[in-house]
């Protein structure tokens, strides 16, 4: 059943789906290895709030999926290769369409990383890799993501690259000083990845970031006037939803809210969404932070 998803104040815009060309899956629900203090969902080893996706959950939703034209496929978490069923999910996925997976790299041992790469060179579509890491060194990224994750991440990207894989690396930016695009660039390539792939994110004041620097204020609102003239192309909503084991929601950052479930269904997930969650205001200012849109490499 779908739920209403009226807006609640007179001047919040209301975000229509032009088409549905990104699916996202929920795949690895909110389990994760790490407990990153940043992290939107609060993600852990301990967080069920949302649990993993089987390979028949994916298989339906791949089916719908043909047939209202996605062109392409997410899959996030939690961490998704803690899904002993990943592997075989990517495989059916990629006989729809180019798939990516949202990693921290640390769980990547060389079983994977050969199975990984017979998915991807059996398959007519790419198979992008992202990996997640907030600092240039472990003096920037530990603090954030737990001691030793720096050094873990970084092996998982060699073998990433030792396997044929060129991931793209994201990282959150910080609002003031902190490391540079150069920087990155530079641990990437003594690390042996020669024209490195990067995404600068900014923060998402939900979560466990509230805690770590501070929510969303009260004027960090999109509002119907912002819209005039925008093109709102440059939004997640406007051509993407993500389905978890709890339903179909309208974006990834939005889980944990109860307004953000559309249906328990593809079709259900199809209409308008208004657009006045407090995250909301980062996809205004940044536009489909989400998405690979912006990986670039490094400059030679």
């Amino acid at each position: 059943m779908r739920l209403n998803v009226v807006a609640t104040r007179p001047d919040v815009p209301v975000q229509p789906l032009h088409a549905l060309d990104h699916l996202w899956f929920q795949v690895g629900g909110t389990l994760c290895n790490l407990e990153c203090n940043h992290c939107f969902i609060s993600c852990g080893p301990t967080n069920d709030s949302f649990g993993m996706m089987d390979l028949s959950q994916v298989q339906r939703l791949l089916e719908d999926s043909r047939r209202l034209g996605v062109k392409e496929y997410y899959f996030t978490g939690g961490e998704p290769f803690l899904n002993r069923q990943l592997l075989p999910i990517l495989e059916a996925t990629l006989r729809y369409g180019p798939a990516t997976v949202l990693t921290n790299a640390t769980v990547l041992p060389a079983r994977t990383l050969e199975e990984l790469r017979r998915v991807d060179q059996a398959s007519l579509y790419s198979l992008e890799i992202r990996v997640s890491i907030d600092g240039a060194s472990p003096a920037t990224n530990d603090p954030i993501r737990g001691e030793g994750t720096f050094a873990r991440a970084m092996e998982g990207v060699r073998g990433l690259l030792r396997y044929g894989f060129l991931p793209i690396i994201t990282a959150m930016q910080p609002e003031t000083g902190g490391e540079s695009f150069d920087d990155f660039c530079q641990t990437l390539r003594a690390a042996g990845y020669k024209h490195p792939r990067i995404k600068l994110l900014p923060p998402l004041r939900l979560g466990r970031e509230i805690v770590r620097s501070r929510g969303y204020t009260e004027h960090e609102r999109v509002t119907r006037e912002m819209m005039d003239g925008y093109d709102d192309s440059q939004l997640l909503c406007s051509h993407s939803r993500i389905a978890t084991d709890r339903g179909v929601y309208v974006c990834p950052i939005l889980i944990d809210s109860p307004a953000a479930r559309l249906g328990d269904t593809l079709e259900e997930g199809l209409g308008p969404f208004p657009l006045e969650a407090a995250a909301c205001y980062s996809c205004y200012l940044y536009g489909a932070i989400c998405s690979n849109v912006s990986a670039s490499p490094g400059q030679a």
